[in-house]
Formats: C-alpha cells, sequence, structure tokens
C-alpha cells in the first residue's frame, strides 16, 4: 500500500512571517502541496463589534502584501480567503485533501474559542491538527507551572521567575528557499479570489494615514537599524525616552511589528543578547529593551491565566470602581476636543498615526480615568482597541488597568499634569503644534495653556479659545484632587469587601513594591555599594511597626471625613515603599561578606518595610523626613539626599 501524500496548509493569523514560524517548518515538512492561508474574518472587520480602524487594518493588508511577495519568491503564494473560520475550513480541507493543519498558538480569549472550534471541526475530517509557540517568547502555560500553578503579579516576580527558567528557545531556522507547491485546478485557490484585497475593497471610507510600513520586510529593517547603534541599545532606559518626539520617535516602534507577527520576539530578543554581551555595563529590565519584551510576556502570562481580563467585572485582579458614565467627556478625549493641547495633540497622533509613546498613552488613559474625567479604563481601552496598529489584547487591558490604578500600580494620587508633564519634555510645544496647527502660531507661554493667553494674543495667533479651539473641559486642578478622594474612597470599600469576603487576591505580590518607576528612580540614585553605617540589625527592629504604619495607611486608618487625611497616609505609605525599594537596592549591591550575610538572613520584603516606617511615620505626621529616611549614611549625602527627593517626589497633580 502507497504511504498516504501529506498535504498540507499553514493557518496566518498573526506571526505574519517566514522566520522563526515553526509552524510554517512543520507544514513543510514532507508535504506534496501546501497551502499558505489567511481567513479574513468578519469578526475583525469594521462592521463587526469589533471595531478596528482603517489605519491598522492596512498595516495587516501591507504585511499580508509583504508575505505573498516572501512566497512568491519561493515558488507558492498566500491564499487570502474571506469568511467565517468555522465554515472557510470544512470547505477547503475537502477540496484540497487537506492531511495536516498547522497554525501557531495564540492565547487571547477569541483566538482559543476559534481554535478550538477549527481544531474539533478539522480532526472531525481526520486531519491533523499540529500548533506551535512562535508569538510569545515563552510558553506561557509552562511559565505558569514553573510559578506554583498561577501567574506572578508583578513584574519582579515574573522577571525573578524567568531567570529561573533560561533564556527561551532560540528562533526556528528559516523555511527552505523553494517551498512545496499549491495543488492544480482547485476552485477555491483561484488566484482572482484568493488575492490580498484593497482597504476599499475590505469596505473602509477614509483612506489610511499612518506612516509606518507594514510587512516583515520592514519589521527586519527596523529591527536593523534600531540595533545600529549598539550603544544606544545598551543605555536604552525606556522611562528616560521623550513623548514629544515625533520626527524621529525616540523608541525603536517595533510593537506593531511584533503585535502581527511580523517580527519575532524571539529573534529581537538574541538581536539584544548579542549586543548586550558588547556592552556588560547595558541597563536592565524592566526598563531596557529586553524589559520591553519581557513586559509584553509579563502581561501575556498574567492575561491569558485571568478571567475577565479586559474586563473590571468578574476580573480577580481589577479593582472595583464606580466610574463616570459621562458619554460626553469621553467623546471629547476621543476626537481631541478636551481643551487640553497636550491630551489633544496625542488623540490626534492617535488617529492619524495609530500609535504614540508610551508616556503619551499614560497621560490620556490617566486624564480620561483617575486624573480628570474619571471615566471607565474599559471605554478608553475600547478607543486603543479601534485606532492602536500595535492593540494587542492583554497589553492593551493590562495598562488601562494599571494606568487608572485599578490592577498592577495603587499610587492613585500620582496623576499626570496635562500641563506641565508634556511642557518638561517640549517647552516650545513642537509636538502640539504639529499635531494640532490651530495652535500652531500660539506663542509658547501659553501652548499647554490657551485659554490662559490674553484675548490680544488669540487674535494675533488666529485661535480664540472657545471658537477656534475649546476651553478645559475640566478645571484640572480642582477633579484631580476630588478624583483622589474619590480613589481613595474606592479602595477602601474594595479592601471593606475582600475583608468581608474572607480575602481575595491578596499574595505575597502585594507586598513588594507597587511603584516600578519609583523604584528605578530609586535604585539609581543608590546604586552601588551600601555604607558601613547601614546595619540589618536596625531594619529588622522596624519591621514590625513599619508593616504596621504601611497598612494602617493603605486600608485609610488615618480617619477623616471623605477620605481627606487617607489620602496623606496613603501618600505616605506609597512613599515610603518607594523609599524602601531604594534601601533594597543598596543591600541588592552588598559587596562585604557581612552585609551580604546580613541580607540573607533577612526576607527582602522586611528590608524594605523596615527602611519603610521612618518615612511612612514621619510623612503621616507631615514632616519632612518622608523622603529622605533610608538615606543616610555614606558619602555625599547632600548630593545623595537631593537625588533621592526628586526620584521619590510624587508626581504633581497640579500645574
Amino acid at each position: 500500500m502507497a504511504p498516504s501524500r501529506k498535504k498540507s496548509i499553514i493557518w496566518f493569523r498573526k506571526g505574519l512571517r517566514l522566520h522563526d514560524n515553526p509552524a510554517l517548518l512543520e507544514a513543510c515538512k514532507d508535504a506534496e502541496n501546501m497551502y499558505p492561508v489567511f481567513v479574513l474574518d468578519p469578526f475583525f472587520l469594521q462592521q463587526s463589534s469589533y471595531k478596528v480602524s482603517v489605519n491598522r487594518y492596512n498595516f495587516l493588508l501591507e504585511s499580508l502584501r509583504d508575505l505573498n511577495d516572501s512566497f512568491m519568491a519561493r515558488g507558492s503564494r498566500l491564499l487570502v480567503l474571506r469568511g467565517k473560520p468555522e465554515e472557510v475550513f470544512p470547505r477547503v480541507l475537502r477540496e484540497w485533501d487537506i492531511t495536516h493543519l498547522c497554525f501557531e498558538i495564540d492565547t487571547e480569549p477569541y483566538a482559543r474559542t476559534r481554535d478550538a472550534r477549527i481544531q474539533q471541526l478539522a480532526e472531525e475530517a481526520g486531519v491533523q491538527v499540529q500548533t506551535a509557540i512562535s508569538h510569545t517568547l515563552y510558553d506561557t502555560e509552562m511559565l505558569v507551572a514553573r510559578n506554583g500553578g498561577r501567574p506572578p503579579l508583578t513584574m519582579v516576580s515574573f522577571c525573578n521567575l524567568v531567570n529561573r527558567v533560561g533564556d527561551p528557545q532560540p528562533p526556528a531556522p528559516d523555511p527552505p528557499a523553494t517551498l512545496p507547491p499549491l495543488g492544480e485546478g482547485k476552485p477555491s485557490a483561484d488566484p482572482a479570489t484568493t488575492a490580498v484585497p484593497t482597504w476599499q475593497e475590505v469596505g473602509f471610507k477614509e483612506a489610511p494615514t499612518l506612516i509606518f510600513k507594514g510587512g516583515e520586510t520592514e519589521a527586519l529593517r527596523r529591527l536593523s537599524a534600531s540595533l545600529t547603534d549598539t550603544r544606544w541599545v545598551a543605555d536604552f532606559k525606556k522611562p528616560d525616552t521623550d513623548p514629544s518626539a515625533f520626527e524621529r520617535p525616540a523608541t525603536t516602534v517595533l510593537s506593531p511589528y511584533l503585535k502581527f507577527g511580523c517580527l519575532s520576539a524571539r529573534l529581537f530578543h538574541v538581536r539584544l543578547l548579542e549586543v548586550y554581551r558588547k556592552h556588560t555595563g547595558h541597563s536592565q529590565p524592566p526598563v531596557s529593551l529586553r524589559g520591553q519584551l519581557l513586559w509584553r510576556e509579563f502581561f501575556y502570562t498574567v492575561g491569558a491565566h485571568t478571567p475577565n481580563f479586559h474586563r473590571m467585572e468578574g476580573n480577580p485582579l481589577c479593582k472595583q470602581i464606580d466610574w463616570d458614565a459621562n458619554e460626553e467627556h469621553l467623546t471629547a478625549w476621543r476626537e481631541a476636543r478636551t481643551g487640553f493641547p497636550w491630551i489633544d495633540a496625542i488623540m490626534t497622533q492617535l488617529r492619524q498615526w495609530g500609535w504614540m509613546h508610551h508616556l503619551a498613552r499614560h497621560s490620556v488613559a490617566c486624564f480620561l480615568t483617575r486624573g480628570d474625567l474619571y471615566v471607565s479604563w474599559e471605554r478608553g481601552m475600547e478607543v486603543f482597541e479601534e485606532y492602536l496598529i500595535d492593540q494587542d489584547h492583554y497589553l492593551n487591558a493590562a495598562n488601562w488597568m494599571w494606568l487608572s490604578a485599578s490592577a498592577f500600580f495603587n499610587q492613585y494620587f500620582r496623576v499626570y499634569s496635562p500641563i506641565s508633564f508634556g511642557k518638561k519634555y517640549d517647552p516650545d510645544g513642537k509636538f502640539v503644534r504639529k499635531f494640532l496647527p490651530v495652535l500652531k502660531d500660539m506663542p509658547s507661554k501659553y501652548i499647554y495653556e490657551p485659554w490662559t493667553a490674553p484675548p490680544e494674543v488669540q487674535r494675533r495667533a488666529g485661535c480664540i479659545i472657545g471658537r477656534d479651539y475649546p476651553a478645559p473641559i475640566v478645571d484640572h486642578p480642582v477633579v484631580s484632587k476630588r478624583n483622589i478622594s474619590r480613589m481613595a474612597a474606592a479602595y477602601r470599600a474594595n479592601k471593606s469587601a475582600m475583608d468581608t469576603n474572607g480575602g481575595g487576591d491578596c499574595s505575597d505580590d502585594d507586598v513588594a513594591p507597587t511603584s516600578m518607576a519609583a523604584a528605578a528612580a530609586a535604585s539609581k540614585a543608590l546604586r552601588g555599594k551600601p555604607s558601613k553605617k547601614t546595619s540589618a540589625s536596625v531594619a529588622i527592629a522596624a519591621t514590625a511597626a513599619a508593616r504596621k504604619a504601611a497598612n494602617k495607611a493603605a486600608a485609610g486608618g488615618g480617619g477623616g471625613n471623605d477620605g481627606g487625611k487617607s489620602e496623606s497616609a496613603v501618600a505616605a505609605a506609597s512613599s515610603a515603599i518607594a523609599a524602601a525599594s531604594a534601601f533594597t537596592a543598596r543591600w541588592n549591591g552588598a559587596r562585604s561578606k557581612k552585609d551580604v550575610a546580613a541580607v540573607e538572613t533577612t526576607a527582602p520584603e522586611d528590608l524594605a518595610l523596615a527602611a519603610a516606617e521612618a518615612a511612612a511615620a514621619a510623612a503621616m505626621k507631615g514632616t519632612s523626613k518622608a523622603r529622605t529616611a533610608g538615606s543616610r549614611g555614606g558619602r555625599g549625602g547632600n548630593k545623595r539626599q537631593r537625588t533621592i527627593q526628586e526620584a521619590l517626589k510624587p508626581m504633581p497633580s497640579g500645574d
């Protein structure tokens, strides 16, 4: 009996590339015919409930054209099929006599449901299904298993986990120069009906305006360009980059290519390690370029193992907050009509480019939620979901929870000013003038607060506030303070509900420092060998008091009506935790045997809480000692104290 002949489908969804594509290699192996397939699923089209802007969809179409060009160069062709996958596959499996269906694993909720259904249909048709992990660095199921069956809930614990696991698998080899051909005479593979469509043919009315080109070819070009300056790569620290840079963005802008899989995360990781081996003093996660890949991996791991991760209700990690349902404010924010030029310029960049810097995303997300408008993060997530070309399901949800202080980040009183934050990076307002040309002639003195410009200045600038550009929709200093009180009340309510229900989602991760930004700044300020005057015994002695103070503050134990004193208490505890992070960083850099021995016998969280005690107690009393606790001892005291004060200074909620 003659051996069966392998006829395979490689089903593309993400992973729109030939490099590091193990599912493609499996489909090629010993195949007589191979059919590269992409299905235009109506679930992702504009007319469905899942909104996608023309910019992101056109980025997808460009990526598909580039993928087709790569297949054509290897003697094959990409087949773009139309319809629901569960309706398309039964037909082509029969028509093409398919024996193997290969695809990359996708852990998003819709993808899991879709893939389970397609796998069932394939197996019922006698087709063998083979899957591969290549969208993430690691198998997230493996990571959770190695972490005791639950995902780590902080970046610190996640980095510790991957350090124990070791480096991810290297990228898979490239496919053969000549690929198995398509079968002949197959109606469903007719070139006339399987070509990559245009954005007009898909149904969009407005032309795309993004400046970034999709596809594997562009992804690899951009990767090489980004890694050319190895010193820049080695020194890269994401928080130090400029959100107002637009002529040449301050980051790699590789996120859209990672989202669509035009670029392999594993290839990116390997190339980074090559650079780091040449520069031993390179930056470290979470702020380094490798750290950005680990953030992505962290959120994929947590998101894929948390029910209802993209919603507030039913999400065990998310605080339940009674957000306002203000459609007028939401629409003004979405349409760049808030009256705050920094916010409106960013939202205009989002609509035009489908991308903005991560600190710009922080600004507009904080403004919409806890900062100013007090609108649910879910509504903001939906807008990003529509317009961002790098919109990634788990990353989008996680970042919105973070910025709204609903999960992962608890310092809700650290509010981005919609005025001073942008001014810090771009005092002349070049970014604002680029994306809000109505303000292009406004003097720099007023560019971030045009409503304060005298009438004559507004007339000369050709921009009358309230007519040519809207007045602010809220009074930032007033609403930000009111929202801090509302967040404090929401935190108390969540704690009460958790206590009533006998716990909740608290874990050891919740004891860890909650502000990665503050911790990173403090660590930088205190990097190096700790002072001999620092005593582990003193730290341990203060542990109990620190825990009591921090817990009391976080619970709102300061008392007072409307949470007034509680806000100060929580702020004090947060500053204390940041100071504690700095203290812990010093101990992590210990060199003497005595210091190392002391640290090894003391739990890190105890050392951190111990250092926090003095800061928390001082801050609650309203003294100025809060920001200098944990900085005593050692040389260069005055300079070091000023650095710590700056590093731990709460982000201004006013202007």
